[in-house]
């Protein structure tokens, strides 16, 4: 048997956009997933757009009764900024309506919720005053944060400021896969400056408030693995870790920015716009626990012909395919449990050993109707086998010390994927697409026996 500390977290994670549905009723107005739906509906798989998604608007009161049933002590979920705050100003009293009764709903179903503000979906109304592009942009978000703390604080004791804030970063700007889609290296890093300043003044209104409850960030951590010792690998892993890991988990955990990245930025002509107050900002607003995402490894090398200065992270660190991979063919991602072992420690020896979670680790799988039983059920054992060996290595990690705290399961009940609609299936409930309906798989019934004996 292998046990977990006393009240450890065992949960699941989604967001607002990818479940909540009902995207432009009730008073929410357009994000850049409803915009750029309604522009290009063809870049959406199988044209799967926001509207609906996995309908938890309508069904959160059941949707709570099944958290419980399957032992979930825990869920993280996000706040749709523009159902809260329709024109950035004015609160929308539905949404405060729908967000208690949600919340409370979880709590009465012992179900603590973890509630993160920023999962990708930008406001329409902040997007066409240039999104994060736009200094305004930070006032804007810590007005927002400071309203859903006022409004929900008495329900929430842990807050998240943002999921993952480097993928809208380089998704958006550099790889095409958000809204507005371009590609420039100089504007993805400005946007990636203003978001961690966003971020930090979300804090500061936060701890200023003294609020009950703790305040943290939620980062998809990849560690970087180098192709080899040679020194032309071993440094583009080290500038992978500078843009990819401690570009945000150093500020938020430790109040500084890496010398190292900042040279890195000047010497190829990146460094963002800075102002006075900035540093200030940076240093004095830290986070009291860490979320970290963990899906596959990084693996890196030299690249062959770097440019000069850099047009792309592609010019600092090219990918690197190992042999010997295990992969899971429906996503296109590396298996490599052993990575969360490497997370663990670094954590604990490189960032004061500070309060973290496994805010997001799963696997998408796609036509799951081929293992359904007779029964009906999803015969996920695929999903289970991958839960169990990541959570191995996370076993090995805290007996080593590490302070984590928790493990959530992406997700729930599947969900709308962005671009990808509904091709790969991740939850612990399968989801008819054409009635709503949920049904548990088999990982639903395996997570609960985990989650009562507290271990497995």
């Amino acid at each position: 048997m292998k046990n977990f500390p006393e009240n450890f977290l065992w949960g699941a994670a989604m967001s607002a956009p990818q479940t909540e549905g009902q995207s432009l009723n009730f008073g929410k107005t357009a994000t850049t997933w409803d915009y750029w739906f309604q522009i290009a509906p063809e870049k959406f798989h199988q044209n799967q757009g926001p509207a609906i998604t996995s309908g938890v608007y309508d069904h959160y009161l059941a949707d709570c009764q099944r958290m419980q049933e399957i032992g979930l002590n825990s869920l993280r979920t996000s706040i749709s900024w523009a159902r809260l705050l329709p024109d950035g100003k004015t609160v929308n009293q539905a949404a405060v309506d729908f967000y208690r009764q949600y919340f409370s709903a979880m709590l009465d179903h012992g179900v603590e919720p973890i509630i993160n503000l920023f999962h990708f979906d930008m406001p329409m109304w902040l997007m066409e005053q240039g999104g994060w592009e736009n200094r305004a942009s930070i006032e804007a978000f810590a007005f927002y944060a400071q309203t859903a703390f006022e409004l929900f604080g008495d329900l929430i004791k842990k807050w998240t400021t943002f999921n993952e804030p480097l993928v809208h970063v380089e998704c958006g700007y550099l790889y095409q896969y958000h809204y507005p889609a371009v590609v420039d290296f100089q504007r993805a890093i400005q946007v990636g400056y203003h978001t961690l300043l966003a971020h930090k003044a979300a804090v500061k209104v936060f701890k200023a408030a003294e609020q009950a409850g703790e305040i943290g960030i939620i980062l998809n951590i990849s560690p970087t693995y180098s192709k080899s010792e040679a020194q032309a690998d071993l440094s583009s892993a080290f500038h992978s870790d500078l843009l990819n890991t401690r570009s945000f988990l150093d500020p938020a955990v430790l109040g500084t920015i890496p010398d190292e990245l900042i040279t890195l930025l000047r010497e190829n002509q990146l460094l963002p716009e800075v102002e006075a107050g900035d540093h200030e900002l940076i240093k004095e607003n830290l986070v009291d626990f860490i979320g970290l995402n963990y899906y596959q490894p990084r693996r890196v090398q030299a690249p062959e012909e770097a440019r000069m200065p850099a047009q792309m992270p592609s010019d600092f660190y090219a990918a690197y395919d190992w042999p010997d991979k295990k992969i899971n063919p429906y996503r296109g991602w590396e298996i490599y449990p052993e990575a969360l072992y490497d997370v663990a420690i670094m954590m604990k020896e490189a960032y004061n050993n500070i309060p973290w979670y496994v805010s997001e680790n799963g696997m998408g799988v796609a036509e799951e109707e081929r293992f359904m039983k007779d029964s009906g059920e999803i015969e996920d054992d695929y999903r289970i086998e991958f839960m169990k060996e990541h959570l191995n290595y996370l076993h090995k990690g805290i007996l080593e010390g590490s302070n984590c705290f928790g493990y959530h399961a992406w997700t729930f009940v599947d969900c709308w994927s962005w671009l990808n609609g509904y091709r790969n299936r991740y939850g612990f409930y399968r989801l008819d697409l054409k009635t709503l309906e949920r049904s548990v798989k088999k990982s639903g019934r395996w997570i609960k026996a985990v989650s009562e004996n507290n271990g497995f």
